[in-house]
């Protein structure tokens, strides 16, 4: 489809505005229109106009004359990828060909409980780098000492929605505490104009107890963001809250109360039936798909489907670097498509469009942002990223007509290496393939020389006290 100019550029926003012109733009809205030859008009942190070069250049120059066009004749404009389930970590590849409870058990509480601010903070900033070169200008990281996280976001300019892990249960004290959650939101919500937001997470419900459940509905109410926590991950925990609290996942939540926050959204989502998603939908809960790691950790396969079908607001997520092992969510957008159709036996199961939908404005709506996210739409962020186009992965390229194919070539042929330029909040952070404001050598030294000291913690700690019996 070929769009028009939809806005005049604003006046009142700060700054000189600015052209990003390219081959063809992907605006990703409702209409799923794409524009050969177009451009994007963007004024402060905004989208000002969106539309053929031509007329937003006319339409721009006509209020800024001199205004700066960037010429970006080989590139594709499209919106930032919006990573919604997130884990920094340092245990790529070293945490393997395990089911999720006892990965948990051999691998992953062992690491929290000797995990330091400095390595987590580390961990963050080469994830958030690795996120950004790949276009993801969103992530939702749920992950430890966040005052770090907070730090990395705001050094390396990407988006950061914060969800600490907490856990308050005698069985799981090595985690983050509410009361860390408070102080975090209080230093850190809001932080970098906005660009930080801090949410209260939850590892897992049967690593809280019921009184800090509660507590921790109250304190997303009072920070009117929301909750988040992982459910119904595998087929065992489904069996676990049938023991627990005599009903299934969703059904427990609502009983505990955990679905009375302003957002709620669970991480997986895999074994739900079609009461629990009738239910998701009744009550807003954004739900994150996570295909890849729910592959590789022989979760199962979400209902995505019918979870669309029944209005659900899914968002997409890589997961942990761990549990990955990469964090390119274009890799995610390809694997969401082919599992759907995998599952269903069926190769029109979750079309290119819906599945890049999942990584751009059904993450933000999962997260309540889809005003300010998603889509290269007027009024909204102007979070952009260029991948380019003159390249095998792209080629041919059909922008019109009945062969249109640039959704296609986005989800199934280009990867996170064809991103060339990311913009958030209008400013560039990534420039011909590299970070604007850090030196990606100098992250990946700092996490190789700070990985071998996690690794020795961890064995020393297993050595001397064993494994736990079971995750929960």
């Amino acid at each position: 489809m070929t769009g028009s100019v939809t806005a005049q550029v604003s006046t009142s926003a700060g700054g000189e505005p600015r052209v990003l012109a390219a081959g063809v733009v992907v605006v990703g809205d409702a209409a799923r229109t794409v524009i050969a030859d177009g451009a994007v008009a963007l004024h402060a942190d905004r989208i000002t106009a969106v539309g053929p070069r031509a007329d937003v250049v006319a339409a721009v120059t006509a209020e800024h004359p001199g205004v700066v066009v960037e010429d970006l004749p080989d590139h594709l404009l499209m919106p930032g990828l919006v990573n919604a389930h997130h884990h920094s970590g340092l245990l790529r590849g070293t945490a393997e060909e395990l089911p999720v409870w006892e990965w948990l058990r051999v691998h992953i509480d062992p690491m929290h409980r000797v995990l330091t601010a400095h390595e987590a903070e580390v961990a963050t900033r080469l994830c958030y780098a690795e996120g950004l070169l790949a276009g993801t200008t969103t992530v939702v990281d749920m992950w430890r000492f966040l005052a770090g996280g907070s730090r990395s976001a705001q050094l390396l300019g990407n988006r950061l929605v914060a969800v600490p892990y907490a856990a308050e249960h005698p069985k799981h004290h090595f985690f983050d505490t509410l009361d860390d959650v408070e102080r975090l939101a209080a230093d850190h919500h809001g932080a970098a104009g906005g660009r930080v937001e801090v949410w209260v997470g939850l590892e897992h419900p049967f690593y809280v107890v019921e009184a800090a459940q509660r507590r921790a509905v109250a304190m997303a109410q009072d920070l009117g963001t929301g909750l988040y926590t992982h459910c119904s991950e595998s087929a065992e925990e489904v069996a676990e809250f049938e023991r627990r609290y005599g009903a299934r996942p969703v059904r427990a939540l609502e009983q505990l109360g955990m679905l009375d926050a302003p957002r709620t959204v669970l991480a997986h989502a895999i074994w739900l039936d079609d009461d629990e998603i009738s239910l998701l939908a009744d009550r807003g809960v954004g739900v994150v798909h996570n295909p890849v790691s729910n592959m590789k950790l022989a979760s199962g396969t979400a209902r995505v489907r019918e979870l669309l079908a029944a209005g659900v607001a899914v968002g997409l997520g890589t997961d942990g670097e761990k549990e990955n092992n990469n964090l390119d969510m274009f890799e995610e957008l390809k694997t969401a498509s082919l599992l759907a159709k995998l599952r269903d036996l069926d190769a029109a199961a979750l079309p290119s469009w819906d599945a890049f939908a999942l990584g751009t404005t059904g993450g933000a709506r999962a997260l309540g942002r889809e005003a300010d996210l998603g889509s290269l739409e007027v009024g909204k962020k102007a979070d952009v990223v260029a991948v380019r186009s003159r390249t095998p992965r792209m080629t041919p390229l059909v922008t019109s007509g009945p062969l249109l194919n640039v959704h296609h070539n986005l989800v199934h042929a280009v990867r996170g290496s064809d991103v060339d330029h990311v913009w958030v909040d209008g400013a560039a952070v990534v420039r011909d393939g590299a970070l604007v404001n850090a030196d990606l050598g100098e992250l990946v030294d700092e996490a190789r020389a700070t990985a071998p000291g996690l690794f020795a913690r961890r064995e020393a700690w297993v050595a001397e006290h064993g494994l736990p019996d079971v995750a929960w």
